[in-house]
Order: C-alpha cells, then sequence, then structure tokens
C-alpha cells in the first residue's frame, strides 16, 4: 500500500511531520514503498563487461574496506590514460562553499576523443551505485561509448536522498540543486573532452523531476532528456502540494517568466516513461509533461503538436501504448511510453537495483535511442 493513496488523511499525516520529525516527514511524502535491494559494490551489476579497474588517486591511501573506490580530495579529477579497461570514479565537486559526492562512468577505449555524457539523476533512498545497476545505463555506456555522471543527493540535504526538486529556490536558473547539477555538469564537460553538442540528462521519480527544472532552465545545455516516473515543472513549491500533484497529477504548471519578446528559448526533446499502475507518482504527471512541453512551444492545446500512437502487446511482461510527437515540419521532437502494469519502477530494469521491474520495454535501451536523434546546434 502506497502512502500516497489517498488525500484523505494528508492534513493528519501532513501535522504529524512534527511528531515523527524529517525523516518520517519524508517517507511520507516523498519515498516510494520500500524495494530494497542489498548494497551493491562499484559499479553495479553490469553485464556483458569485466569488473572495471580501480582508480588510484595521488591523494593520500586508499581505502577500500567498505568495498567503494577512494574518492578524491579535489573536485573533478582527470581521467589516467594509461589505465585499460572501463572506469567508475568516486569523486568529490565543490559548489557554493558545500561538498557533493558524484560518480562517472568512463567507457573502455577512451583516449581523449569527444565522446557524448548522460547526466543520471538517481530517485529517493537511491545513490549512483543502485541506480546504476538498477538502469544498467553503464552498460550502455561501454557498448556504445558515452560518459555518464551520477550526481548523489546528501542526507544532510535530505534524509532520505531525495532531491528537492519542489522547493522554489532549487527549481531557479542561477540558485539550489539545479545550479549546483548544472555546475557539475560543466565541470565534468571542462574536465573531461565531452562533445558540447551531446549532453543529456536523465532521471527517476524525484530524480526526473529535478531533470526537469534542468532542462526548463537550461535549455542550451542539455540536448534532449528522459523523465522515468517524473512531474511537470512548477506544480509545486512545499510539501503539502507536492504531495498533491504526486496523488493526482492535476497540479498548476507554472513555467518561469518568459524572455523579453515574450518567447521561449529552445524547447528541449523529451522521452517520458511512466506506468499506469503507479501509486507513488501518478501516471497523469506524464500528460502534465507533456502538456508542459507543449506550453513551451507555445502551443497549449497540442493542436500543432500532433501525435502518433503505437499500441503494443505485452513485451516481455507488459504491454504500453506509445506516442510519438512531431512538429509541424513532421520531426520527431518528443515520446511518451505509458507502460501497461508498470508500478513505480524503471521499465525493464535489472532487480539488482531498487525501484525496477525487469517486465516491459527497456527504458535505458530506448533512452539511448532517443537521445542519439538530437544535437544541439553548435
Amino acid at each position: 500500500m502506497s502512502p500516497f493513496d489517498s488525500l484523505a488523511s494528508a492534513h493528519d499525516a501532513f501535522w504529524s511531520f512534527f511528531a515523527r520529525g524529517p525523516a518520517g516527514f519524508a517517507a511520507q511524502f516523498f519515498i516510494e514503498p520500500n524495494l530494497a535491494a542489498p548494497s551493491l559494490a562499484p559499479g553495479g551489476d553490469l553485464k556483458h563487461q569485466q569488473q572495471p579497474p580501480m582508480l588510484r588517486f595521488d591523494c593520500g591511501h586508499t581505502d577500500t574496506s567498505n568495498g567503494r573506490l577512494p574518492t578524491a580530495a579535489s573536485t573533478v579529477m582527470r581521467l589516467v590514460p594509461e589505465l585499460a579497461g572501463p572506469q567508475w570514479l568516486s569523486n568529490r565537486f565543490e559548489h557554493d562553499d558545500m561538498t557533493h559526492r558524484f560518480k562517472m562512468y568512463v567507457p573502455s577505449g577512451y583516449h581523449g576523443e569527444q565522446l557524448p555524457m548522460i547526466v543520471m539523476l538517481h530517485g529517493a533512498q537511491q545513490d549512483a551505485d543502485d541506480f546504476a545497476a538498477g538502469t544498467e545505463m553503464n552498460a550502455s555506456a561501454e557498448a556504445q561509448g558515452f560518459i555518464v555522471v551520477y550526481p548523489e543527493q546528501s542526507e544532510s540535504a535530505n534524509p532520505l536522498r531525495c532531491w528537492n526538486w519542489f522547493r522554489s529556490a532549487d527549481r531557479m536558473h542561477d540558485s539550489g540543486e539545479t545550479a549546483m547539477v548544472v555546475a557539475l555538469t560543466r565541470e565534468v564537460m571542462a574536465t573531461y573532452n565531452v562533445d558540447n553538442s551531446r549532453v543529456y540528462v536523465a532521471g527517476m521519480s524525484a530524480g526526473g523531476a529535478m531533470a526537469v527544472n534542468l532542462v526548463v532552465t537550461h535549455p542550451d545545455l542539455y540536448a534532449a532528456a528522459a523523465i522515468h516516473s517524473g512531474v511537470a515543472f512548477g506544480v509545486a513549491d512545499e510539501p503539502l502540494s507536492a504531495l498533491c500533484a504526486m496523488n493526482d497529477g492535476m497540479g498548476h504548471i507554472r513555467l518561469p517568466e518568459t524572455l523579453c519578446d515574450g518567447t521561449y528559448p529552445r524547447v528541449v526533446p523529451l522521452i517520458v516513461f511512466h506506468g499506469d499502475a503507479d501509486n507513488t507518482v501518478h501516471p497523469l504527471n506524464s500528460s502534465q509533461i507533456v502538456a508542459m512541453s507543449a506550453l513551451l512551444l507555445g502551443d497549449p492545446d497540442g493542436s500543432r503538436w500532433p501525435a502518433t500512437t503505437h499500441v503494443q502487446n505485452a513485451e516481455n511482461g507488459h504491454a504500453y501504448t506509445r506516442d510519438i510527437f512531431h512538429d509541424r515540419a513532421g520531426v520527431s521532437i518528443g515520446e511518451r511510453w505509458l507502460v501497461h502494469g508498470l508500478g513505480h519502477a524503471w521499465s525493464g530494469g535489472h532487480p539488482s537495483g531498487t525501484y525496477t521491474d525487469s517486465r516491459g520495454p527497456h527504458a535505458t535501451k530506448e533512452i539511448v535511442r532517443f537521445f542519439g536523434q538530437f544535437a544541439l546546434p553548435l
């Protein structure tokens, strides 16, 4: 039973925060049902590849007693090109006088050539190892040749590591968690030879909502985005309104102010995944994300954004409906996948990660395919 099944007790749940404290509050409002899996070794369960070698930093002793890679003492450390094979790197990033942890995957065979990059934002109660294992994005990166960066939310920022997507200060262009993830994106781009025209972002649940914040406020940075089980921009600004938006998918979309000429900048193409049996984030939120994109395109009723719908019978256990949206020239600019019978879980994910369902279309494969269609004009 999800804690979001009914709004009838929302008032009592809200006030019970003061009795239970911050952790109870976070669990009540922003944490998915507990589907915990054992902690994973660095790199997760990456099929069809060898275990990545350990990266050693010249920053003191190497402590592997906790099964994790050593963490650099400074900001983004540069790859040691002599090391062969794929690399799963631990690091820290300084921003606004705060230290933020992140991990990144660099595929084998990288020798300084330009590569695309995907920023992956985990959901609540997850970390980089867990998210990498469940999505198998590192395996796709190894097979197709791109870098993956996994920012990690800290328990000091949110007791259960949920991105604070709903707070106004954390969805602005130049402040809060949105600005931090953007700064980290740019730092990695500057440290490695990343193709500036092919940087993408994807997120699950709270991470999906934070990815929405990023593409609305920084459309000049991310060429395309994937939102799995997320919500639209501006539908909440505090915990109770966030609960309501998640519960019924009927929050009010509030976009940032337009430019002085009354138009929005480039609209980032989106691929949206959602399960129609999701009891944590209502599937109507996927429709709101589509509506948000239409608003950004200056087409509030969607009449200039026709969709082609494909209904697929059960694929690997779950059927799905796929809508492909086109601009007036007939060019694909977005997709929505509604997976029938899928709950609050990554579609086609690996069971070694939390919040995954191995049934249904493989979201990671489709996300990488979708991203391959788009690059920023430079």
